[in-house]
């Protein structure tokens, strides 16, 4: 089987929502690849104070973008940090977080079940049998080992997987959590963030490629390489959850691992004149600039009010008619985030937040087109 279809996948998975400070709508589309890949996440009450919204491209199998959509907010919120209002910190800790999680028998059964081919169902079954069941997975806050335990608690594990490093396939992780006026944007791999300020893009993350130098060094001094713009000749983008066959230098901590899911964080201050905030994969930017897409979505917007048809819309305008060329073949996800005006400082972040239930359901009203 080939890495494309021979026609494309064009039926779409889209959301809208909305509180009092923001609407969003999200889509995504399977396009011309052999499989769906992406993953996302749309809490816009992950709790009294906060929005959270992330895009995850996975590669290599489907398994750790939707372990990430499935974990990563909950691991925000349950940092001591988040509370003290420290977002950056409680951001950083939870996507390196994701990769502590995937590792042992009880990551390697997860990974299992969110995977999508017979090898992994096989090793699904298998896991299920010889694991211990602490924790009842249920899209609330489990059970599951903090790092402190980790290793105590895979020492009592005796069973096939126990020893499990983590899986080589691997994902991207975008998010972008909005408190009061403040957005703080987390990244790590090639998906991207954007602002719309007064028409003009403004991006929030930086796309992390081979190439940049300072992914360049960290890469070799762990040990790697670069051939033709991949990492070990093999993956394109240099920062990613998963991978583990990327981070094996026990010398060295995960952030300088050849590939790591250590995020960049940027935050700004939004204001009246911040419209809206696209998250998108690759899929996407390799069709448009970040210019090109606020353009786009800027035109959208005077004549329709729904915004995962606008989503929807960019992924019509990316499509390639063909696969000869790459680009407009990939997985395409988004998600649009309009602001509501004004946009108002409100308790400062320090403020502790409460719960929201509502935060923590899986998304029901998702519909297909």
């Amino acid at each position: 089987m080939g890495v494309y279809l021979s026609s494309p996948k064009t039926d779409k998975v889209s959301k809208d929502g909305e509180n009092d400070k923001l609407r969003y709508g999200l889509s995504s589309m399977q396009g011309w690849r052999t499989t769906m890949e992406d993953a996302h996440a749309a809490y816009p009450d992950l709790d009294s104070l906060t929005s959270f919204f992330g895009v995850y491209d996975g590669h290599g199998g489907q398994a750790v973008a939707k372990f990430c959509s499935k974990y990563l907010h909950e691991q925000v919120l349950k940092q001591e940090s988040y509370l003290s209002g420290d977002l950056n910190t409680s951001l950083q800790k939870a996507f390196l977080r994701m990769d502590e999680m995937m590792r042992g028998q009880r990551g390697w059964r997860e990974l299992a079940r969110l995977g999508d081919n017979m090898e992994t169902v096989t090793g699904m079954i298998e896991g299920l049998m010889c694991s211990p069941r602490s924790g009842q997975v249920n899209g609330h806050f489990d059970d599951w080992p903090d790092e402190e335990e980790s290793k105590s608690y895979y020492a009592k594990i005796r069973g096939p997987q126990s020893s499990f490093d983590g899986p080589n396939c691997g994902s991207t992780a975008c998010v972008a959590i909005i408190r009061n006026n403040q957005l703080v944007v987390a990244n790590a791999g090639d998906s991207r963030c954007v602002i719309s300020r007064k028409g003009q893009a403004y991006e929030m993350s930086k796309d992390h490629k081979p190439g940049l130098e300072v992914e360049r060094e960290r890469i070799r001094n762990a040990g790697g390489f670069i051939v033709v713009g991949r990492v070990n000749g093999t993956l394109n983008l240099s920062r990613a959850i998963g991978d583990a066959e990327f981070k094996q230098n026990k010398k060295l901590p995960a952030e300088q691992q050849i590939i790591t899911a250590n995020p960049d964080i940027k935050t700004v201050e939004l204001c009246d004149d911040d419209e809206f905030l696209v998250l998108a994969c690759d899929g996407i930017w390799d069709c448009m600039s970040s210019q090109q897409l606020v353009d786009f979505v800027h035109e959208q917007l005077s004549t329709e009010t729904k915004l995962s048809e606008i989503c929807e819309r960019v992924f019509e305008r990316c499509l390639a008619p063909n696969t000869n060329g790459g680009e407009g073949c990939d997985n395409m996800s988004m998600i649009l985030v309009q602001f509501k005006r004004p946009v108002q400082a409100g308790p400062s972040a320090e403020q502790q937040p409460t719960s929201s239930h509502q935060s923590m359901e899986v998304d029901k009203d998702i519909t297909e087109k």
